[in-house]
């Protein structure tokens, strides 16, 4: 199946007090048509900083160092600014994570749409009005001219992440990018807008990266999974393979953090210490002040991991599990 994008060897840092952090370090992953790609992670473990690195958002003490970010068979990175900027929206459309922030409260939901339409599909303003009607049908909306002439804070906060998702996928992107959509939502509504992101992909035949912290959105929507930690991938494969034969100790972790409400007696088991301050130097594994098992591997403390392919499409990067392998 065709890739949508191709994350290669993404570097990436941010500038404190006039000295280089490496946010990113050695990230690869790619999207097919049609297949929803979940990057999880504790707050501060990479997820946000790798979409902004793909739209180009970064602020302005970040700077993507080296790697290549492909998109439709092109490489975002050897663009000039102006030239990326035709690819924002167009190509890729992003859904953040708080709807009302993301609307202008002071234009009508009808106005930012065919605006974000007549922008993106070279449409007049009468075929925007009908196109913009459309979108806000697919996405569940009823009365949709009604909506159109209501304002952001006329709207709950499910129907305005539907607004957001209508006016992302009305540009037609290959690749839609989610960063956390469902958190400001409740459980219900939650439920909906992925049923909805996955009936949407089918139709548009784009891909999905989708952001999240939450093991149980991961399960409802992801293809694959990407587990990252302080900043470097620390495993990777299909949903089953992360669901049911968890290879790093971290992704162990967040398994177990999450209580499993069929058991008749459940404990939640919180990872031990705290995430690591991208300032802070740590030696070998950046997980090995907090994994269990580094007091059986001399080489946690001393070396960086690489990553294996400890089965066909299931990639870790844990020393015990390259000698496990063996």
């Amino acid at each position: 199946m065709e890739k949508v994008l191709e994350v290669k060897n993404l570097y990436a840092t941010f500038t404190i007090q006039k000295k280089d952090y490496e946010v990113l370090h050695d990230i690869s992953f790619s999207i097919k048509r049609n297949e929803t790609v979940c990057v999880v992670g504790e707050s501060g473990c990479g997820k946000s900083v790798t979409t902004l690195c793909i739209m180009q958002l970064l602020p302005k003490n970040g700077k993507i160092q080296s790697g290549s970010i492909i998109l439709d068979g092109q490489d975002l990175l050897k663009l000039p600014k102006k030239e990326v900027r035709q690819y924002r929206g167009k190509k890729m459309g992003m859904i953040f994570q708080e709807p009302m922030t993301a609307l202008n409260p002071l234009l009508t939901i009808g106005s930012q749409l065919k605006e974000n339409i007549m922008l993106h599909r070279g449409l007049k303003k009468k075929e925007a009005t009908d196109l913009a009607l459309e979108y806000l049908k697919k996405v569940g909306i009823a009365n949709p001219k009604e909506r159109l002439r209501q304002y952001p804070f006329e709207l709950s906060g499910g129907l305005r992440q539907r607004v957001l998702i209508a006016m992302v996928l009305s540009a037609q992107p290959d690749l839609l990018i989610a960063d956390e959509p469902t958190t400001a939502l409740d459980v219900t509504i939650q439920k909906q807008v992925l049923t909805l992101l996955n009936d949407l992909k089918k139709d548009m035949n784009a891909g999905i990266l989708f952001i999240t912290h939450d093991l149980g959105v991961v399960a409802e929507i992801a293809d694959r999974v990407v587990v990252l930690y302080a900043g470097r991938k620390v495993e990777e494969g299909t949903t089953e393979q992360i669901f049911k034969n968890p290879l790093h100790p971290y992704t162990i972790g967040l398994m177990k953090a999450v209580p499993n409400v069929d058991l008749d007696e459940f404990e939640i088991k919180p990872i031990p210490g705290t995430f690591p301050n991208i300032t802070e130097e740590i030696p070998g594994c950046r997980f090995n002040p907090r994994c269990p098992l580094s007091r059986e591997c001399p080489l946690c403390t001393k070396e960086a991991p690489e990553m294996i392919e400890a089965e066909k499409g299931h990639f870790v990067a844990c020393h015990l599990a390259k000698e496990e392998k063996r």
